[in-house]
């Protein structure tokens, strides 16, 4: 089988695929042949994602229910089923604790662990057997994160997620696994609003990183692709950190 057809016939749902990772993602599963559905909310992006493919839209916000109804009820007209769901839209708001902002909190729960909760729940009944879900996380949860008390706390919520459902669909004979990147280039902190110095702070991680540079979204797409494999379906319930070393030290 070459790599242009190692996803044919399988329908897939990438969130937050408007940039960064989930663009990376779903351009990688289009090129694997697969059917993808791409999800964001804003529709100028995604076409840009799908630009030269056969990629389907879906511009929806996963935080909201509407959204996550939309979100499935696009992917069972289109497909008729979800093989692979991958759990990849996420927000970053930083505060230090005494500053941080009820509403805005909010927004990353629901953003970034209400929604695919939600979302996954809504899937189930049409993920059969060699389902995957891929849950896209971040820090681990044994070194703190100053300012990331909230997008923090989301992130090792959906790796708990991703061992319970593990153990809960495997009967059903389908899989989850959580790729937890490292630092990316992608949009997500100058999308938080953080000013040129918090942003010139952040880059101090960079020098704590072994490789010594940030990662390629194009490089944690290869990992999310790669556990939804059939190669891979003795994979479930496990954390893949590919973050260049720095949960090693």
């Amino acid at each position: 089988m070459s790599e242009s057809t190692l996803f044919a016939g399988r329908a897939v749902v990438v969130t937050g695929g408007g940039s960064g990772i989930g663009r990376a993602v779903a351009r990688q599963f289009a090129a694997a042949g697969a059917d993808v559905l791409v999800v964001g909310r804003t529709k100028e992006t995604l076409e840009e994602t799908a630009a030269g493919t056969a990629m389907r839209i879906e511009v929806a916000d996963v935080a909201t229910t509407d959204g996550r109804d939309a979100i499935v009820e696009s992917a069972v007209r289109e497909f008729g089923r979800i093989d692979v769901l991958v759990n990849n839209a996420g927000i970053t708001r930083p505060a230090p604790l005494g500053a941080i902002d009820p509403d805005i909190a909010e927004q990353q729960f629901a953003t970034n662990l209400v929604g695919p909760l939600f979302l996954t729940q809504s899937a189930m009944p049409h993920v059969g057997p060699g389902g995957v879900v891929v849950n896209v996380t971040s820090n681990s949860p044994h070194q703190g994160w100053p300012g990331a008390s909230v997008y923090g706390a989301t992130k090792v919520a959906m790796d708990f997620l991703t061992k319970t459902w593990a153990l809960e669909l495997a009967e059903r004979g389908i899989r989850v696994v959580s790729v937890a990147p490292g630092i990316t280039g992608t949009p997500i902190l100058s999308n938080a609003g953080l000013t040129p110095e918090q942003l010139e702070s952040a880059q101090q991680y960079v020098s704590r990183i072994p490789l010594a540079r940030i990662a390629d979204p194009a490089e944690i797409a290869w990992w999310i692709v790669t556990v939804a494999r059939a190669e891979a379906n003795y994979l479930t319930g496990q954390v893949i950190r590919v973050d260049g070393g720095l949960s090693a030290g």
